[in-house]
């Protein structure tokens, strides 16, 4: 009898201290919001969104499946690194330089052919770490949409 008695005892308390792998019920809404609002007006960049308790920053980009031959993993590198890229321009900034290359060509018969190139240059320093793709999706196009989001500190005042 006292056996059985602490076998329920044991079941019991392992039933109140039993923890196991949750969803995160904010993390879940807050990505399904993002799908949500990117679905009603496409976007791509970085915003700052915040919920009721945190602000985030988060990283929205796009690309095309068929340029990587079906890898994921290659796919999900490249949306790091591009993720990474544009927060570190939003937290750092950049130097835009820009060149307009203009060639005229005349040919034998005074015709002449005129050739614009601009080149744009843009130049980024810094480091950011612990971004984390939120969510990815596919769209009606094709594309394969990452976002990454980054939770901002409060500052102390």
């Amino acid at each position: 009898m006292r056996k059985i008695q602490l076998l329920l005892i044991m079941f019991l308390l392992g039933l109140f201290h039993t923890y196991g792998q949750s969803i995160n019920m904010e993390r879940t809404a807050l990505a399904n919001y993002l799908v949500r609002m990117y679905e009603n007006q496409p976007f791509e960049g970085v915003r700052i969104v915040n919920d009721y308790t945190d602000t985030y920053l988060i990283s929205v980009l796009s690309l095309d499946p068929q340029k990587y031959n079906s890898n994921e993993s290659t796919m999900n590198r490249v949306a790091s690194v591009k993720a990474v890229s544009q927060v570190s321009r939003f937290f750092n900034g950049s130097s835009i330089s820009s060149e307009l290359v203009i060639n005229i060509r005349e040919n034998g018969n005074n015709e002449s052919t005129t050739e614009i190139t601009e080149i744009i240059k843009e130049h980024s320093l810094g480091y950011v770490s612990a971004v984390e793709l939120l969510t990815s999706f596919d769209t009606d196009l094709g594309k394969r949409v990452f976002i990454y989001i980054k939770k901002l500190e409060k500052e102390n005042k």
